[in-house]
C-alpha cells in the first residue's frame, strides 16, 4: 500500500507551486529533494503523473525527466514501470553518527551564527504575519506537528518535525516566499539538528507550543520574539556542541 503524506497544508502546496520561470533542472531537483527530506513527501507515496507535475511547477516535460532522473540516481525517487507504475518518493536513510558530526565541524561557529540570524529572522517574521493572518482553525496541523515530534521515535524523525513546524508555520504567514525560503533552511540545518535533539525534547516542544499560542492570540510581536527564540536555542546547542571538546558531546 503505497504511503500517503498527512496534509500539511500551504507547506504541502508550496512543494508543487510553480518554480521560477527561468528555472533549471537542478531547481526542480532542489525544491523536490528539500520536500523529501523534510517529511513534507512521504516514504512511498507516488508522485503526481509527469505531464500533470511539469503543469504543477511550470516547468517542461523534459525539465522534470531529467529532474526526476537526477533524483533516481540520488536514491530520492524510484521509477516503476508498467501497470500500477510511476514514480515514488523514497526517504533516505539517516546519516551515520560521524558524517553529521564531520558535517557540523565543516561549519565555523561564525557561519552557525549566521544561519541562526537568517533562521530567527525568516521564522520571526513568518510568525509575526501568521499572527494577524490566521485564524485558530488554520493553525491544526503546527499542534499536530508538535504531537508528531513528541511521538517521534528517533532524533532524525524528530529533526524532521521540529523542521516541518518551521515550515508550516510560514506557510501559515500566507507567504510563499517565506515558505520557500524556511525549507531552505531547514534542508541546511535539520540534518545537523539529529545531534541535539536526543534530551530536552519538553522544552522544545513547550517552546515551540508558545509560538502557537500566541500566533492564535495575535500577539503578533510576542510570536515574533518567540519563534526567534526558537531558532536561536537550536543554534546555540549546535555552536556548543561544535565548541565542545571531543569525546564530552557538547554537554
Amino acid at each position: 500500500m503505497v504511503a500517503v503524506a498527512q496534509d500539511v497544508g500551504g507547506a504541502r502546496r508550496a512543494v508543487f507551486a510553480p518554480v521560477d520561470t527561468r528555472a533549471r533542472v537542478d531547481t526542480v531537483v532542489r525544491r523536490l529533494s528539500d520536500a523529501i527530506e523534510l517529511g513534507l513527501l512521504a516514504d512511498g507515496e507516488q508522485l503526481p503523473g509527469e505531464s500533470d507535475l511539469a503543469a504543477q511547477l511550470g516547468v517542461s516535460t523534459v525539465t522534470l525527466r531529467e529532474a526526476l532522473m537526477a533524483l533516481r540516481q540520488q536514491g530520492l525517487v524510484t521509477t516503476r514501470r508498467g501497470r500500477g507504475g510511476g514514480s515514488f518518493v523514497t526517504l533516505p536513510d539517516a546519516p551515520a553518527a560521524d558524517r553529521l558530526h564531520a558535517l557540523l565541524a565543516a561549519w565555523s561557529t561564525d557561519e552557525l551564527r549566521d544561519l541562526g540570524d537568517h533562521w530567527a529572522a525568516v521564522s520571526g517574521a513568518a510568525a509575526r504575519l501568521a499572527a494577524q493572518r490566521t485564524e485558530p482553525g488554520d493553525l491544526r496541523q503546527l499542534h499536530r506537528t508538535l504531537d508528531e515530534l513528541g511521538e517521534a521515535a528517533d532524533p532524525p524523525a524528530r529533526s524532521r518535525m521540529l523542521g516541518r513546524f518551521h515550515v508550516e508555520l510560514a506557510a501559515a504567514a500566507q507567504s510563499a516566499r517565506l515558505t520557500r525560503e524556511a525549507v531552505g533552511i531547514q534542508t541546511d540545518v535539520g540534518a545537523l539538528l539529529c545531534l541535539v535533539l536526543d534530551r530536552g525534547l519538553e522544552e522544545i516542544r513547550n517552546r515551540h507550543r508558545s509560538v502557537i499560542s500566541a500566533v492564535q492570540d495575535g500577539a503578533h510581536e510576542q510570536a515574533r520574539a518567540l519563534a526567534e527564540q526558537c531558532a536561536e536555542e537550536s543554534v546555540a546547542r549546535l555552536i556548543g556542541l561544535r565548541l565542545a571538546p571531543p569525546g564530552t558531546g557538547g554537554r
